[in-house]
């Protein structure tokens, strides 16, 4: 396994795997890996010859400054995850390499709601302005940006995401689809522990007694999907809701039954509609989200 630092470096071993006609499958990830990150890695294997993962902790989608700097780092363990799972190449850089000082300081720029990716605008609609963009300004913009740039980075044929951070799934897509690049957007299933937490990096900073607390996130969630043709939306909302606010150590910021591709929210059920429900919500000082296809 290659570990690389360098856009250069990178782009000119891409340049010869290319000239050997591999086909490149890509996982980027903000590291502090989990099984999660790992089935991406072996679902790309399935169906590329090289697969290149990026480590990168990215500045510019972060609200919260303090949520930047307690975002766990496990560089090493990282790598060795990776190396066990048979990835061939790790793109690791600093900052710096990605950014220059000007892009940093206007990181939060927005024109019309449209955001920045490497000089050119890409307008994400109402997908940027509901239930996660609503709660993050910004973060959207600083998501496609860091994509954008990984992509003419890597250039792969496929590029692998979990369904955890849908909606993040959706502006990817539009981005793609906007930007005219010839990449094939492979989505996967949430990977759960025990007790149905959805797998995250953010789940490391819980303490033992949080885990057990969260697990009632995915139990509302199924329990929404159980009842899902036996109650109205409104219904299934207002349960949802009741069944979150009553736990104390819950914030909740929003629980949202949305149209699965525009992401709008819902208020009765429609012939051939496909549904989604999205939770988000702080436990202590750790945001969690999470989703189920309805």
């Amino acid at each position: 396994m290659i570990i690389l630092k360098s856009k250069f470096e990178t782009k000119k071993i891409i340049s010869a795997f290319k000239n050997q006609q591999h086909s490149i499958g890509f996982i980027p990830t903000m590291g502090a890996l989990h099984k999660g990150h790992i089935s991406l890695i072996n679902k790309a294997k399935s169906e590329c010859s090289i697969v290149i993962a990026s480590i990168f902790v990215n500045p510019t989608q972060f609200n919260n400054l303090n949520d930047l700097k307690n975002y766990p780092r496990t560089f090493e363990a990282d790598c060795i995850m990776l190396e066990k799972a048979g990835c061939n190449v790790i793109f690791a850089p600093e900052i710096a390499e990605m950014y220059s000082e000007k892009e940093l300081e206007l990181k939060n720029l927005k024109i019309e709601d449209k955001a920045w990716t490497e000089g050119k605008l890409v307008d994400f609609g109402t997908l940027e302005i509901v239930m996660e963009g609503a709660h993050r300004p910004g973060h959207f913009n600083g998501v496609a940006q860091i994509v954008s740039k990984l992509f003419r980075i890597i250039e792969p044929d496929k590029t692998y995401f979990g369904q955890k951070d849908f909606q993040q799934l959706a502006i990817i897509r539009s981005m793609v689809e906007q930007l005219s690049m010839p990449i094939e957007i492979i989505d996967c299933p949430i990977l759960r522990e025990p007790n149905g937490l959805a797998m995250s990096s953010r789940n490391e900073r819980l303490t033992t007694e949080q885990r057990k607390t969260a697990a009632l996130i995915s139990k509302t969630l199924f329990q929404v999907k159980n009842f899902y043709t036996s109650k109205s939306i409104a219904e299934l909302k207002k349960f949802a809701e009741q069944q979150l606010n009553a736990e104390p150590q819950f914030k909740l910021e929003y629980f949202e039954i949305a149209d699965v591709n525009t992401l709008k929210p819902a208020s009765e059920y429609k012939a051939n509609q496909k549904l989604i429900a999205c939770v988000a919500l702080q436990l202590g000082e750790i945001r969690l989200i999470d989703n189920i296809l309805l």
